[in-house]
């Protein structure tokens, strides 16, 4: 060996000079040394496995390649080591606490990899790590309590990091996206041909002047009435790393702590993975680049990350991956163009995950599945291949103030039993359904903007469930919500308007077996994912929510949407209470299969293209309190079975019942009005009742029958019914009860009686004898005769 030895007091001092140095066996550094190699960076090369068993040491300018009998070229468990500028080939460095390491400058290359154990604090600056065939740094172990002298150096010096570190962070445009709504509007299916028969276009002749309308503007429902389509100026702001430190306490902490294991400014490139975690352990991750791996970061077993202002680029499998109780903080993250999810939680997993861009993914942004959680906020999650934000089995995060915007797939997919709370995001120009529910998905989607998608708004399909509270869903190219009969969702209190189909369809028809995120291969790293029986509900955050049997939908304002309001197509019971359905292209409501009991309760149906409510023949529905006003046809089209109870239908532009063809109903206490054709008109082979209903007169001059029957239909009973006209203009109107629907519960409204200022000018007792007793098929309708 050419070397010169240098002593002082405090530690020796070892130059090397040009060459190769090998040993045969292990060297143990026992009092403090500082080797340092002449020349150039590869002049000196150390075939050694060094020992540190002194307090301090520093390795400066020198290239390590392991030694024939082992791998590992430095471990130390007690002292402090300093490796600045060297280069590690095909070999390991061993830390273990309360141990410490400082690396600055230095290349692990061919495989060569960083190992602590239990460590307190170590420092990796500016390093570089490539083409390993495992990790590149593994933190195994909580940090002991055991202190070397360095601890406090080095602890202050990485506080130093991270006040030094920039706050900011690159912002993408968040512009709204408002697409033209161009192309061909379709058509209402089951849309009648004519708005009335040939012989009520002669009743209609010469009474389009003057009418006595009647004043329906104080309904229960008048606060729905507004129904603007926001622009971006509506969207909440996504929120700055230091906004959602200074509300949330756990992540200022986390942001704030500086144990265990630190890269700073490191590049992780062209290997297997990046940095594992697990068995406790704890690093900070800052300002480093993750590229052209299997995966970046694995945090499992409890271990703790922080993971600052990182670039996540190239992996094969899933950027960065958290399981079995991990949690950290993953915030200011640029993760992109991963070949598998950019964040892959699961297993109880429960990390905060706060403004990041994760975009741009060849599949989904991030995955939460087997019981994972975490809380995800104010992210730009974009241009990913599959759902920006994909849930199921049984994950559980909350996903909230975030933007998700220009997926290839959906904006966040809940499938397989997957739950969440979504709150308060902007979900809009995706491929598929800004929000889509299936095979078990259960969430709470609350108060979002889901907008300007390239397909339905929400997607509700097979066995899907979930609250769908106080949404803004508008300007979709397809449905506002789309909603397959087996499933049973909740909706309440949405804003479903502008959309260039249905506002509200719900079908009956099999979801197709395509994934809504993509296909179910969920591996980690590639190999396949065989699921334990452990991902049983861990978390009962949802459980005040109430039990439902039967989908419903209530307190909705679903408006100005490009075809039918509220369609259904269903083999399953539906309940639509209390929504206000007005200003929709085709028809308000829509019923073209019921098999099972559809029930249109307290809603007020208004001012809409088409007719009010149309009921195609063999439906079971129930109409009751509803207001239908305004319409441009008739009020309500009635062909199917069922009840047409203590509605107010008044001011529509036709008829304002018309029950025909097979119809088997009870029209029981309606308050009419139509402005054209009969209040009530029962046609053709009509059965049941039509009683006690009040009909307002709609025109001064008008001297037809408020009820159109047909004479030799005897199987509809036609009685009591009572024709209203005004003794003066300024008293004409819906009072005691005041107009439909009431703010109250609909049901609980006391039948219409008669108002004290009216004239009852003709009373229509017309009683049809039943010769042949019941119907044939034994209508539970005749009970009433």
């Amino acid at each position: 060996m050419r070397f010169i030895i240098l002593f002082n007091k405090y530690f020796f001092s070892l130059v090397l000079h040009a060459g190769v140095y090998e040993e045969q066996a292990e060297v143990s550094l026992k009092v403090p040394v500082e080797i340092v190699g002449m020349g150039k960076l590869g002049d000196v090369s150390l075939l050694v496995s060094f020992d540190q068993q002194c307090p301090t040491a520093r390795l400066c300018n020198l290239v390590f390649m392991p030694a024939w009998f082992s791998p590992v070229v430095y471990k130390t468990s007690s002292g402090h080591v300093q490796l600045d500028n060297c280069n590690f080939e095909g070999c390991q460095i061993h830390i273990r606490g309360p141990g410490t390491c400082q690396a600055r400058f230095c290349s692990f290359a061919q495989g060569s990899s960083a190992h602590f154990l239990g460590v307190a604090i170590s420092l990796m600056d500016s390093c570089e790590f490539s083409g390993g065939d495992s990790a590149s740094v593994t933190v195994e172990g909580a940090p002991v309590s055991e202190r070397n002298w360095a601890f406090k150096h080095l602890v202050a010096l990485a506080k130093t990091f991270t006040m030094m570190t920039s706050n900011g962070s690159t912002e993408i445009s968040n512009q709204s996206g408002k697409d033209s709504q161009d192309g061909t509007m379709i058509e209402e299916d089951g849309m009648e041909t004519s708005s009335v028969s040939s012989e009520e276009d002669d009743e209609q002749n010469g009474e389009k002047s003057t009418c006595l309308k009647l004043s329906y503007d104080q309904h229960g429902l008048a606060h729905l009435s507004k129904a603007d389509m926001p622009d971006s100026s509506a969207f909440p702001a996504l929120l700055s790393l230091s906004a959602e430190l200074q509300r949330d306490a756990e992540a200022r902490d986390l942001a704030a702590s500086v144990q265990g294991c630190l890269l700073r400014r490191c590049l992780l490139r062209d290997g297997k993975g990046g940095v594992h975690l697990c068995n406790h352990g704890q690093a900070r991750l800052e300002a480093n680049v993750f590229r052209g791996l299997n995966y970046a970061v694995r945090c499992i077993q409890n271990a703790k990350m922080v993971m600052l202002r990182n670039e996540v680029c190239g992996c094969k499998a899933s950027g960065v991956f958290l399981r079995l109780s991990a949690q950290g903080l993953i915030a200011e993250n640029n993760i992109h163009s991963n070949g598998e999810a950019g964040l892959d939680i699961r297993k109880g997993a429960n990390p905060i995950i706060l403004c990041n861009r994760i975009h741009s993914g060849l599949r989904s942004g991030i995955v939460v599945l087997g019981n994972g959680r975490g809380s995800i906020r104010s992210n730009q999650i974009y241009g990913n291949k599959e759902a920006g934000v994909y849930i199921l089995f049984n994950g559980n995060p909350v996903v909230s103030g975030n933007h998700i915007f220009q997926g290839l797939a959906a904006g966040i997919a809940v499938n397989y039993n997957g739950r969440g709370l979504i709150t308060e995001n902007v979900i809009r120009q995706n491929q598929w359904g800004g929000a889509d529910i299936r095979r078990g998905g259960d969430p709470v989607l609350r108060n979002n903007f889901i907008c300007y998608g390239y397909s339905d708004g929400v997607v509700v399909g097979e066995r899907g469930r979930g609250l769908i509270d106080g949404n803004h869903i508008y300007g979709n190219r397809g449905c506002g919500v789309w909603v397959m009969s087996s499933s049973l969702p909740q909706l309440i209190g949405n804003h479903i308007t502008h959309n260039r189909m249905y506002g509200l369809a719900v079908f009956c028809r099999k979801d197709t077996d395509s994934a809504v995120g993509g296909p179910e291969n969920f591996n980690e790293e590639g190999e396949l994912m065989a699921w334990e029986s452990d991902i049983d509900s861990e978390d009962e955050r949802f459980s005040s929510r109430r039990p439902i049997t039967v989908a419903l939908v209530e307190n909705n304002c679903i408006s100005h949407n490009g075809a039918v309001g509220v369609y259904v197509k269903s083999s399953e019971p539906l309940n639509v209470v209390a929504n206000m359905v007005k200003n929709n292209t085709g028809a308000g409501v829509s019923v073209i299969q019921s098999a099972q009991l559809t029930r249109l309760v307290g809603n007020c149906v208004l001012c809409n293209g088409w007719t009010g409510v149309t009921v195609d023949g063999e439906c079971r529905v129930e109409l009751r309190s509803n207001g239908v006003y305004g319409n441009n046809c008739h009020g309500v089209c009635f062909r199917g079975d069922g009840l047409i109870v203590e509605n107010d239908v008044v001011g529509n532009n036709a008829v304002g019942i018309r029950v025909m063809d097979n119809a088997d109903v009870k029209v029981l206490r309606n308050r009419v009005q139509a402005l054209r054709g009969y209040g009530i008109s029962v046609k053709e082979r009509v059965r049941g009742v039509v009683q006690e209903n009040l009909v307002y007169q709609g025109h001064p001059t008008s001297t037809k029958t408020p009820i159109r029957t047909n004479t030799q239909n005897l199987e509809c009973v036609v009685l009591n019914n009572s024709l209203l006209t005004p003794r003066s203009q300024a008293l004409w109107a819906l009072e005691n009860p005041p107009p439909r629907p009431h703010s109250s519960n609909p049901s609980s409204v006391t039948p219409s009686t008669l108002p004290a200022h009216l004239a009852i000018t003709m009373t229509n007792r017309i009683t049809a004898s039943v010769e042949s007793g019941c119907h044939n098929n034994g209508s539970i309708f005749c009970s009433i005769l």
